[in-house]
């Protein structure tokens, strides 16, 4: 009887302790993973004619065991800006959220009187942000070290980045889109003139206005003033582009409304060795200084002093902008550092080999993992879904954490994110890092739900219809932030809807 009484209490103490615990668990870790698209994303995507053959999902709560929902996850697919943080957290975890590129200037002769007597060099390291305003204030130090004339050429030191082929028409056929601007040891302003349209009422006239107004680029303003909306203002302009050994000729027809107000556009037309050379040329004249020496790429001697230098934004702030803005340019820049390895000059093939001994001492096995630029600005560059949200909840556990997951947009907040899910209870629950070309759309991230815990999220689709999976998206955005409310996680909520 005693044995009885004994072996009762203890099947009741167990089957109290066991509910108390799934009650207590995260869902995820009781559950199995669910294996059918929740109704409201299967919904989106069928009315936007996306087959399920076509996603890759995986949702992983952090801390648990399994993932809440996996489909379609190990589908090797193109994951477009999606892979940005692939890049950027190797970035961070790498070199360090402090890290810093620095380029310098030096002499390989004396100043004397003002006058620099000997060529000037431009040593590059691969600044992924020496805009306008920094290459200014460089310049402007130098000028004020007592330096007004120079007596030599411009020699500029862009070897840190092997020389590799790239057409900037080769992805889209865009070459004056700057983010189709290849990489550079020494990247100054993106290589990019922007452009002000200023329509005037009074004269019926289109004025365009140049910065920098660099001498080698020509603008044609063939536009003719109109009425009317604005609408789709850039569709009604026509672009023709040319370009020499002397510099670009722009030239612009078509129509422009005056209800577009002022509107801005950057192109870049000029290769990196004149870019840098107009502009160091205009602003060192602006300075009142004088030169009249050569612009052409080399060697900095050994001997030479340094002169002045600029030091770029830290690693965790260039990261903010790759993945906020999806900066195509910044990215390419920031994934050919990771190649850095000795005197040899570092390659996209050395960047891919880095970063994947990176993943490779971290544990994380990616063997479907494709990369060209680390930008995904590209076709080929190819990851899980599985994988992609493993990296993630790696990176949650890294002491880098914070400033990835700072970089990311938030959903109706900022970035890529600002104009989506505004209306809905996830606005400014998720820090999501969106992917789009044509017929790619990706999203990846974490989500915090309604009960206070974050998941790992992972939705990329490829497809020719990609371009309609915006809906599909936002739906399992919401279904992961509201999942506990639904009808559609497993036991655990049966259990709990029984006690």
């Amino acid at each position: 009887m005693l044995l009885t009484l004994t072996l009762t209490f203890t099947l009741t103490l167990t089957r109290v302790i066991t509910t108390a615990l799934l009650i207590l668990l995260p869902l995820s870790a009781v559950a199995q993973s669910v294996t059918t698209l929740p109704e409201p994303v299967a919904r989106a995507l069928a009315q936007a004619g996306i087959p399920e053959s076509a996603i890759g999902v995986y949702v992983h709560e952090i801390g648990a065991a399994e993932p809440v929902l996996a489909i379609g996850a190990e589908r090797s697919l193109n994951p477009a800006s999606s892979m940005k943080l692939v890049t950027t957290y190797a970035g961070l975890e790498m070199l360090g959220p402090a890290y810093t590129w620095n380029t310098d200037m030096l002499s390989d002769g004396a100043i004397a009187q003002d006058v620099l007597n000997g060529n000037l060099y431009l040593k590059g390291s691969g600044d992924p942000k020496l805009t306008l305003e920094n290459f200014w204030l460089l310049l402007r130090n130098l000028r004020a070290r007592g330096v007004r004339e120079i007596r030599g050429d411009l020699v500029l030191d862009r070897r840190l980045f092997a020389e590799e082929v790239f057409d900037p028409a080769g992805f889209d056929d865009q070459p004056t889109r700057p983010y189709n601007t290849g990489p550079s040891a020494l990247l100054v302003n993106f290589k990019a003139v922007t452009l002000q349209f200023i329509p005037d009422a009074a004269t019926r006239s289109v004025r365009i206005t140049v910065e920098p107004p660099l001498p080698q680029v020509q603008i044609v303003n063939n536009l003719k003033f109109a009425d009317g909306g604005c609408g789709d203002w850039l569709g009604r302009i026509k672009v023709d582009s040319q370009g020499n050994a002397d510099g670009a000729r722009l030239t612009f027809n078509g129509t422009y409304s005056a209800d577009c107000g002022e509107r801005m556009r950057s192109y870049s037309v000029l290769g990196h060795r004149q870019y840098i050379g107009a502009l160091f040329t205009y602003l060192w004249r602006e300075m009142g200084g004088v030169f009249t020496g050569q612009v052409r790429d080399g060697a900095t001697p050994a001997q030479a002093r340094p002169l002045a230098t600029a030091r770029s934004p830290s690693m965790s702030e260039v990261v903010r902008d790759v993945n906020k803005y999806s900066n195509n340019v910044m990215a390419r820049q920031l994934f050919l550092t990771l190649g850095i390895n000795g005197a040899a000059p570092t390659s996209t093939g050395s960047a891919a080999n880095g970063v994947k001994q990176w993943l490779a001492l971290k544990g994380l096995a990616v063997p479907e993992l494709v990369l060209e630029n680390g930008s995904g600005l590209s076709r080929i560059e190819r990851i899980s879904a599985r994988n992609l949200g493993a990296i993630l909840l790696n990176a949650w556990a890294s002491p880098v954490m914070p400033e990835l997951m700072a970089s990311l947009p938030v959903a109706a907040v900022d970035g890529t994110m600002r104009r989506r899910l505004k209306s809905a209870e996830i606005a400014g629950q998720a820090h999501i890092k969106t992917g789009s070309l044509s017929g790619v759309r990706s999203i990846a991230g974490y989500v915090l739900d309604a009960q206070g815990n974050r998941a790992v999220v992972v939705f990329m689709v490829n497809h020719a219809n990609a371009f309609n999976a915006q809906a599909a998206q936002d739906a399992m955005l919401g279904w992961v932030h509201n999942r506990d409310s639904s009808n559609c996680c497993g036991r655990l909520e049966q259990r709990r809807g029984r006690k």
